[in-house]
Parts: C-alpha cells; sequence; structure tokens
C-alpha cells in the first residue's frame, strides 16, 4: 500500500515526539503475572481462565493449549483494565509450537492486538470476537508471502483515502516472518483521527474514522453494538485463535493531553 507523504510524515513526528524519554513507556505487563489483565473465552463468563489459556512462562505472556483436548472454536481475548484513546503501543511476538487441535486453518500462525476494543465483561458469554480493530499477526508458513500487521473490523468499519471500508480485512504490502522469531509491531492511535499499523518500524497501513459497524462478530449484547458509535477509545486486548503465542513486550506512551 502506498502512502502519502503527509501521513508517514505525521507518524514519524508522533513516534520520535513519544519516544524521547524511556520513563515515559508504561509496561502493561509486569513480566511476573496477569495482573491488570481479564480472560474473557468464548462459553465462559469474563474472569474464567479456561485451560490455563493465558499464562505466564519464563517472563513472558504465553497463550497455550495444552490443556485442551480440542480447541472448539473457543476463541478467547485477554484485555487489559484500562481503556486508552490516543497512544503509541509497542508489542513484541512470536508464534511458537503447533497449532491446537480442532482449530480452525485460517488460524494457523494467526493472531493480533485488538484496539478500541470493548471490555471484558460487556461481551456476551458466547461472543466470538470483541468489537474493536485487530492488527492482524500472521506468520509465515514457508510456503509464499504472508504478510503481517493487516487489519481487520469484527463489528466495526473504518475510513481510508476518505472512504467507508466495510470489508472485514485489509491485507497489506508488507514482510513475512517465517519460524519462530520474535517480530516487533507498533500501533500509533490518535482517537479516531489517525490510526497506523507500524511493523519492524515501516508503516504498513493507515486509516481513520472507526466505527461500530456489522459484520464478522457474534453472540454480542445487542445494547452493546450500537451502529454507527464512533469508536474514541477501547481496550487492548491480545488473541487466542488456536495457534500458541508469546509476547515478551507490551509497552504503551499515553499521548493524551489529559
Amino acid at each position: 500500500m502506498k502512502h502519502s507523504k503527509l501521513t508517514l510524515l505525521l507518524a514519524i513526528i508522533f513516534i520520535s515526539s513519544s519516544c524521547q524519554k524511556e520513563d515515559e513507556w508504561i509496561e502493561l505487563f509486569n513480566g511476573k503475572d496477569l495482573a491488570g489483565w481479564t480472560p474473557k473465552i468464548r462459553g465462559y463468563e469474563a474472569g474464567d481462565n479456561f485451560g490455563n489459556t493465558f499464562r505466564v512462562e519464563d517472563g513472558m505472556i504465553t497463550v497455550g493449549y495444552d490443556e485442551y483436548d480440542t480447541f472448539n472454536n473457543r476463541f478467547g481475548i485477554l484485555i487489559y483494565e484500562k481503556p486508552f484513546s490516543e497512544y503509541l503501543l509497542h508489542i513484541e511476538y512470536r508464534f511458537i509450537g503447533e497449532q491446537a487441535n480442532g482449530g480452525e486453518g485460517w488460524a494457523t500462525r494467526n493472531s493480533g492486538v485488538m484496539l478500541h476494543s470493548q471490555s471484558a465483561e460487556s461481551m456476551g458469554l458466547n461472543q466470538d470476537f470483541p468489537i474493536s480493530l485487530e492488527a492482524q499477526f500472521l506468520g509465515g508458513l514457508g510456503n509464499g508471502p504472508r504478510p503481517t500487521g493487516n487489519l481487520c473490523t469484527p463489528g466495526t468499519h473504518v475510513e481510508m483515502d476518505g472512504k467507508l471500508i466495510a470489508q472485514h480485512c485489509q491485507t497489506i504490502e508488507g514482510p513475512t516472518f517465517d519460524g519462530d522469531q520474535w517480530v516487533s509491531i507498533d500501533l500509533l492511535v490518535m482517537g479516531d483521527e489517525y490510526i497506523a499499523h507500524i511493523v519492524e518500524g515501516d508503516t504498513v497501513i493507515h486509516y481513520s474514522k472507526p466505527v461500530v459497524g456489522d459484520g464478522m462478530v457474534s453472540g454480542f449484547k445487542p445494547e452493546v453494538k450500537v451502529n454507527g458509535t464512533p469508536l474514541t477509545k477501547g481496550y487492548i486486548g491480545l488473541q487466542s485463535e488456536s495457534h500458541p503465542i508469546q509476547f515478551r513486550k507490551v509497552l504503551i506512551k499515553d499521548l493524551s493531553k489529559d
């Protein structure tokens, strides 16, 4: 995807201005436990960490399925307790091991981080994905391009180049990462005005004006999903989609003026 020089310049300005002081970073993951995070797994109440899906191992958040007999569409999300509006989020992740038995084919080496998400407590018991914006993580399969950093929109729509985008996923022209290597992704979020996915330092997609919309989310509480509602802030969530993944860093810089 080609980006205008102006939007790239804005991203560079925001990032460079926010990275001047190391102590401005807030560690959302403390490296010890899941304090501040709430799991929500399809078919279970918020807070029920079925099968020890989300755990801390060797100082890393690990999403694993060794206690599952079969995945059985038990999609999950680990949501941080505080909502944010304007921020720079830094994540380092890697895929590990083999996909859980019963996982969907499309979910092989597939995960992501949810932005402007609803809270764990507001999700329906059998809801599959939170209403949110997903920065998708894809691992290469060793057989050709499989770019990471795509945008998917469960229960949401966005604007790109001034046009409303209702299609669920926008595939970018980005890098493919084969093997179990660590990948760095930054998410620059400025309310609903500008959101960019930056993979290993390169902006791969940007968009604006996210709103609640139809498509690709089920089991939600009707009162929570009001189409057309602007998404100016929300929660951050780490996905569980059936392939094991680890996170060694989840850092944020709050860029709001408050």
